[in-house]
């Protein structure tokens, strides 16, 4: 397997297989814009198996980089910006760029976020299955769901997590009444619609969890403090508001009901 080889040969290998693909795309008559966006979805696809975040990226931008580097071909600027929408459309963009959920970053949540067995859990804005395969590690009896918006990243998405229901949809439209919890990394920006959407859908007890990015004006049930410095932030339904006198959820690990309860 390409992840078992010592780098950088995944990458070269990578590489070569892409220009391979491109070339050999065009030799059979393909256009050169058909040719590159076969020749990068292939390289995005096989760098799904390199051992790191970056690692991932170096494999799947190389083959573009290189061939813009060469002067092999010309692209126009469009064929360019098409691919990058079939990728990640604009529409995606505007709730989150494409940032994968540390491996582990959910692993202590159930220890104050307790779920049944068999319990439905969304990812919304599943990407590349990142935050899917967290979840799974950190509720392996749960039954996850997962939603892009993205085509490619869902079909991606849907191979590599196999166990979970992936599916193409827009988070904003698609109903969050069924789900035990719905998990999101999105942005600042759009936190204060997500808890619009869950108070109005989601039942009393169900829980919104958030990576990174807190709700403002908020008090967490629940708030982790994650090796790399960022933050989990879980709510359960229905919201509670901050105090005016700032008794809310400080730093830790612990719960904010408690701690408002003992101050």
């Amino acid at each position: 397997m390409v992840l078992r080889l010592p780098w950088p040969l995944p990458a070269v290998l990578t590489w070569a297989g892409c220009w391979a693909l491109y070339l050999g795309g065009t030799w059979l008559g393909l256009g050169p814009g058909t040719a590159l966006v076969a020749a990068v979805l292939a390289g995005v696809l096989v760098s799904l198996a390199g051992a790191s975040v970056w690692r991932r990226i170096i494999m799947a931008a190389g083959f573009p980089v290189s061939l813009v580097a060469s002067g092999a071909a010309v692209v126009p600027d469009g064929i360019w910006l098409a691919l990058l929408l079939l990728l990640y459309p604009f529409k995606a963009w505007r709730d989150a760029p494409l940032f994968p959920t540390p491996s582990g970053a959910l692993d202590g949540l159930p220890e104050h976020v307790a779920l049944p067995s068999g319990a439905l859990v969304l990812d919304a804005g599943c990407g590349l299955g990142d935050g899917l395969r967290a979840l799974r590690a950190a509720y392996p009896q749960a039954r996850l769901h997962g939603l892009e918006w993205s085509w490619p990243l869902r079909a991606v998405c849907a191979l590599r997590c196999r166990w979970a229901q992936v599916c193409h949809g827009d988070i904003w439209r698609a109903p969050w009444s069924p789900y035990a919890m719905v998990y999101l990394f999105q942005r600042p920006e759009s936190m204060g619609r997500a808890a619009t959407k869950a108070a109005a859908e989601m039942v009393d007890g169900t829980w919104l969890v958030s990576l990174e990015f807190p709700i403002t004006g908020q008090a967490a049930d629940v708030q982790l403090q994650l090796a790399d410095g960022r933050a989990l932030w879980a709510y359960q339904l229905p919201f509670r508001r901050n105090d005016v006198d700032g008794r809310v959820l400080r730093q830790g690990v612990t719960s904010g009901r408690h701690l408002i309860a003992e101050t």
